[in-house]
């Protein structure tokens, strides 16, 4: 009777030890990645890509932290001048590069969907977005994380180029395509 006392409580007590127990660090790396911001005007759609990107990421005590720059100047759009003129409506030469910091639970890391909190600094600003989600997929080491960053002129207090005396659009989406590996 003993025995099957002790054992019942080992069985019922097993999960609270199992979540007490933290999870082994991971460290990772971005092997590649196209961040691509959209920019629109009733005359035309612009897209610029970056493949600059470089990135780090831990998870360390059920918390992980990621670490993501681009050059600002890195980002083509296919036309030099609207590139340039990009570069200095975002004060590029003074604050030269885009820097994202994401975090997410740990246990997120498994799941099809991560909601990450991210810190994007660019033009001089550094503005929080809750709750963002990624989809992510995966094959051996390597896990593909894809979605956009709802980012905005007004968030960085970049006054909006105009084309023709018409400003483009408020709304600058950063869509965001990287495949990291672990270590």
């Amino acid at each position: 009777m003993i025995r099957k006392l002790a054992l019942a409580l080992v069985l019922v007590a097993l999960p609270a030890f199992a979540q007490n127990n933290p999870q082994p660090d991971t460290q990772w790396v971005l092997d590649h990645s196209t961040l691509t911001y959209h920019m629109s005007h009733p005359m035309h759609d612009v897209d610029g890509i970056s493949r600059a990107a470089k990135g780090k990421g831990i998870c360390h005590a059920g918390e992980c932290n990621f670490l993501i720059a681009a050059p600002v100047k890195s980002f083509d759009s296919g036309d030099t001048n609207r590139d340039l003129h990009m570069i200095e409506s975002t004060r590029g030469a003074e604050f030269p590069m885009v820097i994202v910091r994401a975090q997410f639970p740990q246990s997120a890391i498994e799941s099809p969907t991560i909601y990450a909190d991210l810190q994007l600094q660019f033009a001089g600003q550094a503005v929080d977005y809750k709750h963002v989600p990624f989809q992510r997929t995966s094959q051996g080491n390597e896990v593909r994380i894809t979605g956009t960053v709802p980012a905005t002129c007004s968030d960085f207090k970049i006054d909006r180029p105009s084309f023709l005396t018409v400003p483009i659009k408020n709304e600058i989406p950063i869509s965001v395509d990287m495949t990291w590996r672990s270590m």
